[in-house]
C-alpha cells in the first residue's frame, strides 16, 4: 500500500510538472568564439507569455558532449530576465489581436572547450510545447530540443556559428502574401545555405528539464545527447510545408527570404536550418523554431492584378484587377516616353508605342495610410514562348537524349531544332526528337525556333555530357593509433556531385565525402572508395598499401604543489606515462620541455593549464592536463651600494629585488640630475656604465614606481645609493 502511494505522489508530482511547461513555442542557440578556447554560449527561449503557470527556467541548464555522444560537462545559465516581442504584423492597415505574446528570455555563459578531435555538441533540451500548435501531434506532450556544433579544429580553428538577424513577425494575415527576410549573420563570414527543416523533440513530460532535480523527480540530471528526433507532425504537415499555404511557404537558399501564401489561420511552428560551410566544408548548422500565428484580416485592402497576356500583334494591351477594399484605382503603364500613361479605370486599355517588356503599377487607396501596390510586367512582342526541358544529364557511354518542344505556341507553325555538330542527327523539323546522340563530353547548347503567324521567337536549352569520374583518396598519416579518427580525405575528379561508398577493411563503411574513422584493434587493413555521380557514372580505387594499426601510449603525470605563492614557484613535475618515447611538457606561460620529470619556475602570478603530450614509437600520441595556481605576493628590496668595477664578479649590478608587479618603472640619476638608465623590465639593473663608459664613484639618486599585483596599489620608492670602484 505504501509503495503505491508513493508511485502516485510521483505521478501526482509529474502531472503537474507537465501542466506547468506546456508553454514553448521556440529557440535556438549558438556560440561566440572568443579567443583562447574560450567560448560565449547563448541560448535564446520564447514562451506564451499569457500561461501564467510556467516561468522560464532559472537557471537553464546545457550540457556538452563529444562527438561520440560522451558527456563532457554542463553549464547553469541564470535568467537574466526576460522581454516581451512587440505584436508586430506584416500589414500596416491592420492592428493585431491582444490575445497572444510572445516572452523572450536571453541567456549567456562563458564556458573553456579546449580542442577536441570531432568536437563538441551542445544542447538545451525542454518540455513541453504549447499546446495551441495546430501543425503537431499532441503539442502539449512534444517536447523542444535546440542544438549546436563547435567543430573539430582540423575543420575551423575558434569558429562562431551563424545567428539569425531579427525575429519573424508575431501575427501574419492569412490569405496575405508573405515575404519576410529570414537571413542569418555568421561572424567568420562564412557561406550560408538556408532551408526549411523539423524542429527536434525534446524532454518528456514526465521529465520535463535536466539537471539538479527535487528529491521526489524521476529525472536524470544530465540529459540524453544528440541526435534527437524529429516532432511528430499533425496529418498534412510536414517539415517542408510547415503551414497550410498556397503557394506554399519556401525559403531561399542563399538569402534566407521566406515567400508563400498562407490560407489557413491557427498557431503553426516552423524551424530554419542555416548551414556553414568554408571553402566548401560543412562545418555546423543552426537551427531556429519559432511560433507564426496565421490570423484573419477581414477588410484589409490589397492590390492585386493577374497575369498579363503576351501580345504578338499590335501594341494595345487590356488590363484587368482583382483588388480587395479599393475606394480609388490609380494605374502607371509604366511607358517611359511619356507621363501621360496613367488611368484610374477599373479595366483600362493602353497601347504602347512599340514592343518590349513594360513594368506595369496597380497603387489602390493611393494617398492614404492604407494604401496598397501591385506590379505585374506586360510583354508587347510576338505571341510565342517555345520552350523544352532540358534533359538529364548522362554519362558519355551510351548517351542517348529525347527533346520534346513545348511552350507557348497555337501548333499551326514549324519547328527547327539546333543539336550542334558533335550531335547525331544535327538538327530536325519535327515537334519530338529522340535518339540524339553526342560524340564527346561538355555542355552543348541546343535551341528550339518556333515560327508562327508571322512571329518567331526561339528557346536554347543545355545537354550535359558527363566524364566518367576518376576514384583516389588519401590519408594524413600512412599509419592510425587505435581508437583514434583516421582522416580520410577525397581526391576524386568528376564534374557532378558525387556519392561515396567507403570499405575500411574492417567492417566498416561510410558515405561522407571525407570521413574519419577509428580503427579499435591493432592490424593492417585494406581500403577502397567506390564513387558514383547524380547521373550514374561510378569509379573504383584501392589504397595500394596496408593501413596498420598501432597502440597508443597512455599520458599522466602529477606536478607540486599545485597551489603555491609566487614566493615558491618552482613546480616539480613528474611523469607517470605509460609506452611513450618521447615526452613534452607545456607549462602554459609559453615555456616548452622536451623532457618530462623536471623543475619549472613561473615569473608570473596565475592559473596555467600544463599540457603534457608523449609519442610512442610508432608516432601515437596521448594528452594529459593539470592546472597549478601561482598566487600573486608582493616583495620590495634595493641596496645601498654596488661595486662594477672590482672585476670580481660580485655585486656588480645594482638592482632591487622584486616579486609581483607591473607597470614597472626604474631610473637613475646622478649629482646633477642627468638621467643615466632606465628600464621597465623588472629583471633588469644598472651595470654602472654610462655613454659607453663606466661612471664615477659617487652617490646616485635612483626613483622606482610600478603597481603591485595583489591589490594593484601604486608604489613610488626615492633613495640613493653608492657606486665603488
Amino acid at each position: 500500500m505504501l509503495k503505491r502511494l508513493v508511485i502516485l505522489l510521483i505521478l501526482l508530482i509529474c502531472a503537474e510538472r507537465q501542466a506547468q511547461a506546456s508553454h514553448i513555442i521556440g529557440g535556438e542557440i549558438y556560440y561566440d568564439c572568443i579567443g583562447g578556447n574560450f567560448y560565449k554560449i547563448t541560448l535564446k527561449v520564447y514562451r506564451n507569455c499569457f500561461d501564467s503557470d510556467s516561468e522560464m527556467d532559472d537557471p537553464a541548464y546545457i550540457f556538452i558532449f563529444n562527438s561520440s555522444g560522451n558527456f563532457i560537462d554542463s553549464l547553469a545559465m541564470p535568467l537574466p530576465g526576460t522581454t516581451i516581442l512587440p505584436s508586430l504584423i506584416n500589414n500596416p492597415c491592420f492592428t493585431p489581436p491582444n490575445n497572444v505574446c510572445v516572452e523572450q528570455a536571453i541567456y549567456q555563459r562563458i564556458i573553456f572547450l579546449p580542442p577536441i578531435p570531432g568536437g563538441y555538441d551542445i544542447s538545451y533540451q525542454r518540455c513541453c510545447r504549447d499546446n495551441s500548435l495546430v501543425n503537431l501531434d499532441n503539442p502539449g506532450l512534444t517536447g523542444s530540443a535546440y542544438v549546436t556544433h563547435i567543430p573539430d579544429p582540423s575543420i575551423g580553428i575558434c569558429n562562431s556559428s551563424p545567428r539569425f538577424n531579427s525575429h519573424p513577425p508575431i501575427f501574419i494575415c492569412n490569405t496575405l502574401p508573405l515575404n519576410y527576410d529570414h537571413s542569418a549573420t555568421d561572424p567568420d563570414n562564412d557561406s550560408l545555405y538556408y532551408e526549411f527543416c523539423s524542429p527536434l523533440n525534446g524532454a518528456e513530460p514526465l521529465c520535463p528539464f535536466y539537471g539538479p532535480q527535487g528529491s521526489f523527480s524521476p529525472c536524470s540530471e544530465i540529459g540524453p545527447p544528440p541526435p534527437y528526433s524529429p516532432v511528430t507532425w499533425a496529418a498534412g504537415y510536414s517539415a517542408t510545408y510547415p503551414i497550410s499555404s498556397s503557394p506554399a511557404l519556401t525559403i531561399n537558399h542563399q538569402t534566407g527570404q521566406i515567400t508563400g501564401t498562407p490560407i489557413s489561420i491557427g498557431q503553426f511552428v516552423a524551424t530554419i536550418c542555416v548551414s556553414e560551410y568554408r571553402n566548401g566544408i560543412l562545418i555546423g548548422t543552426s537551427r531556429r523554431d519559432f511560433l507564426l500565428n496565421v490570423i484573419p484580416c477581414q477588410g484589409l485592402p490589397l492590390a492585386s492584378i493577374p497575369q498579363q497576356t503576351t501580345y504578338c500583334f499590335g501594341y494595345q494591351a487590356h488590363f484587368t484587377q482583382t483588388s480587395y477594399y479599393a475606394s480609388t484605382l490609380y494605374w502607371d503603364f509604366g511607358d517611359p516616353s511619356t507621363t501621360s500613361d496613367y488611368s484610374y479605370a477599373s479595366s483600362p486599355g493602353y497601347t504602347y508605342p512599340g514592343p518590349g517588356t513594360y513594368t506595369v503599377t496597380l497603387i489602390i487607396n493611393k494617398g492614404t495610410p492604407c494604401a496598397d501596390t501591385a506590379t505585374t510586367t506586360v510583354d508587347i512582342r510576338h505571341n510565342l514562348a517555345p520552350d523544352f526541358t532540358d534533359p538529364a544529364g548522362k554519362c558519355f557511354f551510351n548517351n542517348s537524349f529525347n527533346f520534346s518542344a513545348g511552350g507557348d505556341f497555337q501548333g499551326n507553325g514549324t519547328f527547327t531544332w539546333n543539336f550542334g555538330a558533335h550531335a547525331s542527327p544535327s538538327s530536325s523539323n519535327t515537334q519530338n526528337v529522340n535518339g540524339v546522340v553526342f560524340d564527346t563530353t561538355g555542355n552543348f547548347p541546343v535551341t528550339l525556333t518556333i515560327a508562327e503567324n508571322g512571329c518567331t521567337e526561339d528557346h536554347t536549352g543545355t545537354v550535359h555530357v558527363y566524364e566518367k569520374p576518376v576514384a583516389n583518396y588519401g590519408i594524413i598519416s600512412p599509419f592510425a593509433c587505435i581508437s583514434q579518427p583516421l582522416h580520410f580525405i577525397d581526391s576524386s575528379q568528376a564534374d557532378a556531385p558525387l556519392n561515396y561508398q567507403w570499405s575500411f577493411g574492417d567492417g566498416h563503411t561510410s558515405t561522407d565525402a571525407n570521413p574519419y574513422h577509428p580503427y579499435n584493434s591493432l592490424g593492417s587493413y585494406l581500403t577502397g572508395l567506390i564513387i558514383q555521380t547524380s547521373h550514374g557514372c561510378a569509379d573504383t580505387f584501392e589504397l595500394p598499401a596496408a593501413i596498420n594499426v598501432y597502440p597508443v601510449p597512455t599520458a599522466g603525470f602529477d606536478v607540486t604543489p599545485k597551489d603555491t605563492s609566487i614566493f615558491y614557484p618552482e613546480i616539480s613535475f613528474t611523469d607517470h606515462s605509460v609506452g611513450a618515447e618521447q615526452c613534452f611538457v607545456y607549462w602554459g606561460d609559453e615555456v616548452v620541455y622536451n623532457h618530462c620529470d623536471s623543475l619549472h619556475s613561473y615569473r608570473k602570478p596565475g592559473t596555467y593549464r600544463i599540457m603534457q603530450v608523449v609519442i610512442n614509437t610508432s608516432g601515437c600520441r596521448d594528452t594529459a592536463y593539470a592546472d597549478v595556481i601561482i598566487r600573486p605576493e608582493f616583495m620590495f628590496w634595493i641596496p645601498n651600494a654596488f661595486t662594477p668595477g672590482d672585476e670580481n664578479g660580485m655585486n656588480d649590478v645594482f638592482q632591487p629585488k622584486i616579486i609581483g608587479v607591473h607597470e614597472y618603472n626604474f631610473m637613475i640619476f646622478n649629482r646633477w640630475g642627468e638621467k643615466v638608465f632606465e628600464t621597465k623590465d623588472p629583471y633588469e639593473g644598472w651595470n654602472g656604465y654610462s655613454h659607453g663608459q663606466l661612471s664615477d664613484s659617487e652617490v646616485y639618486v635612483y626613483k622606482i614606481v610600478f603597481r603591485d599585483d595583489v591589490r594593484n596599489d601604486p608604489h613610488e620608492y626615492v633613495g640613493h645609493f653608492t657606486l665603488v670602484k
